[in-house]
């Protein structure tokens, strides 16, 4: 990106070289708003592609509630990236504003509070997936173990807040 830009403004000083950073602005912003925007699958089992087609490459099937981050969205098409950092495409419809987060320690500790003096509620396994009941805060979400269990969490051993 970097590169690109001083290439435009070597090439154009006078013409783009006011109009370069506020291109580069809205592109970064666009970018990050994407890199930040959150999904879950919905569907109990959705095709993951190696591109936005029904006819690429099918690459894995997702389950329900699998949380993921969305890169592009392209009509009707994602581009998303799973908890391990594998990117991949999906049809829109299968996505869902539902949150959820995915363990991605070997054993996360989840609190009554969001403090670890509180008491300890349960511990949940590496890939377990639980709903996501409030945004992160102060590095604690607050979460809902699929038995129905709830507390707190710290944001370094879950992916998807």
């Amino acid at each position: 990106m970097k590169v690109v830009c001083v290439a435009l403004l070597k090439r154009f000083p006078h013409s783009l070289g006011r109009a370069v950073p506020g291109i580069v602005a809205l592109m970064f912003s666009a970018h990050a708003i994407a890199a930040f925007e959150f999904f879950s699958i919905n569907d109990n089992a959705a095709i993951m592609y190696d591109a936005p087609s029904l006819k690429a490459v099918k690459l894995y099937v997702a389950s329900r509630n699998l949380p993921v981050e969305a890169v592009v969205k392209v009509e009707g098409w994602v581009k998303i990236r799973d908890s391990e950092g594998t990117l991949a495409w999906v049809e829109e419809k299968v996505l869902s504003e539902q949150r959820y987060v995915i363990v991605t320690v070997p054993l996360a500790e989840v609190y009554h509070t969001a403090n670890v003096n509180s008491a300890l509620v349960f511990k949940a396994q590496q890939n377990v997936i639980m709903e996501l009941l409030e945004p992160a805060e102060n590095g604690w979400v607050r979460v809902r173990h699929p038995d129905g269990q709830q507390g707190y969490v710290r944001t370094n051993q879950v992916w998807g807040t």
